[in-house]
């Protein structure tokens, strides 16, 4: 059942919220408006990220360069929506195929639920995010994040456990409507889809910020790596290039689920 509460209400009112990712930009796809949303309404608002973001595709060279540039997005990022607090992991970024050695994905949970809950306690956090199950698309890194915020959050005793993720039938809706008037990117598999994020069934927390559509864009275009790089079709680019009313209408709503813990 969908809440009716703000979600700038839920928590006790003067707690903070913890918004947990795996890499930089990460936030500005899935909870940049909520973000926004929460800050502007008086609430402490607290970033983390578990990996440096040093193996994503982009237009810069791999490894600590790159690691460096994405900080730095990310700092530019959460200026923009308000954040009163960075806080990076330093895990290396595993990969989409979660193959790097020492990668975020291979660490024991319960040694980053450990360093997590810590900054939980410290903040004495209200709520707390993280990704769905199945890690949204399923990077390795994501479903790690899924892991160590559940184990986390229940040593520290975070009241409130929330999920980002996606409308998987709105997302396959709209990507059909695409696809019938030819405008899908070459690339784009819709079948892989199918299994990602949640049901429409599943979502708890609907929240609307389309009035925070330009912070939120302002939010993506920080992460200036992540629109370059790679031959497939990137996520940001296509967003940042749509006209402002279509991208209000695209990403304009933020899904979560409430998970007991």
């Amino acid at each position: 059942m969908i809440s009716q509460t703000p979600v700038e209400c839920l928590g006790a009112p003067d707690s903070p919220w913890v918004f947990v990712h795996a890499h930089p930009d990460d936030e500005s796809l899935l909870t940049a408006g909520t973000m926004r949303r929460v800050s502007e309404a008086g609430r402490r608002t607290v970033v983390v990220f578990a990996t440096d973001g040093a193996a994503g595709l982009a237009d810069s060279p791999p490894g600590l360069q790159l690691a460096a540039r994405r900080e730095g997005e990310a700092l530019a990022s959460a200026a923009v929506l308000g954040c009163d607090r960075v806080e990076f992991l330093g895990y290396a970024d595993s990969g989409l195929d979660g193959h790097v050695p020492g990668g975020f994905c291979s660490v024991p949970v319960a040694q980053a639920a450990d360093r997590l809950a810590a900054l939980l306690i410290e903040e004495r956090a209200g709520v707390v995010t993280s990704y769905d199950a199945s890690g949204g698309y399923g990077h390795p890194d994501h479903v790690q994040v899924h892991r160590v915020v559940a184990a986390a959050a229940r040593q520290a005793a975070t009241p409130l456990l929330l999920e980002a993720t996606v409308d998987r039938d709105q997302l396959l809706r709209v990507l059909r409507l695409v696809h019938a008037v030819g405008l899908l990117p070459a690339g784009v598999a819709m079948d892989r889809f199918s299994a990602s994020f949640v049901p429409g069934a599943d979502i708890t927390h609907r929240v609307d910020v389309r009035r925070h559509a330009s912070v939120k864009r302002a939010s993506m275009m920080a992460h200036a790596s992540q629109a370059g790089g790679g031959d497939g079709v990137r996520t940001l680019r296509l967003l940042q290039r749509l006209p402002m009313p279509l991208f209000r209408r695209i990403c304009g709503t933020e899904w979560f689920v409430q998970r007991d813990f």
